[in-house]
Parts: C-alpha cells; sequence; structure tokens
C-alpha cells in the first residue's frame, strides 16, 4: 500500500506500508504529482512500516516518471521519515544529502509529534 493525502496546503502526507506493484505505484505517483503542484515551500510527512522491496514493475514506473518528479521536488522543503528501521532512517538521510534544497530527517515510527514539530519550524 502506498498512500498519498494532503493534510494542508504546503504538506503532503505518504504512508508506505508492505508490497508495492506497478499498478500501486502509477496511482500514487500520479496522486504525489498532481497534489504537489503549484505547491511551495512544502513539507512531506513519510512513514514506512513493514517495507518490501517494490516489484520491478513499480521501478519502471518510477523510472518513467523521473523527470516529473525532479521537477516536484523542487516544491518541497523538507522530509520527515518515520520509520523503526535503522537502515531507512540512515538511507533517508543520505538522500537528503544528496538532493539539493531539500532537508530530510529521520526519525523513530512513534515520534509523530517530535517529527511534525520539526516540520514546522
Amino acid at each position: 500500500m502506498l498512500t498519498i493525502t494532503k493534510p494542508a496546503a504546503d504538506r503532503i502526507d505518504i504512508v508506505l506500508d508492505g508490497k508495492v506493484d506497478a499498478d500501486i505505484m502509477r496511482k500514487a505517483l500520479d496522486d504525489l504529482i498532481e497534489k504537489s503542484e503549484g505547491m511551495t515551500g512544502g513539507k512531506m510527512f513519510y512513514r514506512i512500516t513493514n517495507f518490501e522491496l517494490p516489484s520491478l514493475g513499480a521501478i519502471g514506473v518510477e523510472f518513467s516518471r523521473l523527470p516529473k518528479l525532479f521537477r516536484m521536488l523542487g516544491a518541497f522543503d523538507k522530509c520527515a521519515v518515520l520509520t523503526d528501521s535503522d537502515w531507512l532512517k540512515k538511507a533517508a538521510e543520505l538522500e537528503g544529502a544528496l538532493i539539493p534544497g531539500m532537508d530530510i530527517k529521520s526519525f523513530d515510527y512513534d515520534a509523530v509529534d517530535v517529527a511534525e514539530a520539526w516540520l514546522d519550524l
């Protein structure tokens, strides 16, 4: 499951739980791109539970949308990643170091209040 919601004009919430196939990835990425359109100074709140590697088809869908995804990244300044997986926390923060203009910080999955406070700084 990959769910995208927009609880505020400047915020996108993403929940990743379990296996992601091509159809799920297609719908989620199209939803993400649509919901972030016109956004500036955006915040992303990303919860990851029960992580499984996406299918090859899902990775193909992601690659096909890379140009739109790179343009979309400019809409966001911050991303809080909540997970209990140490390697996912490290991967998220490494990704943050590689994406100019976006600050990515990881938190324990149950540290919702702390992550939201950081996003609002």
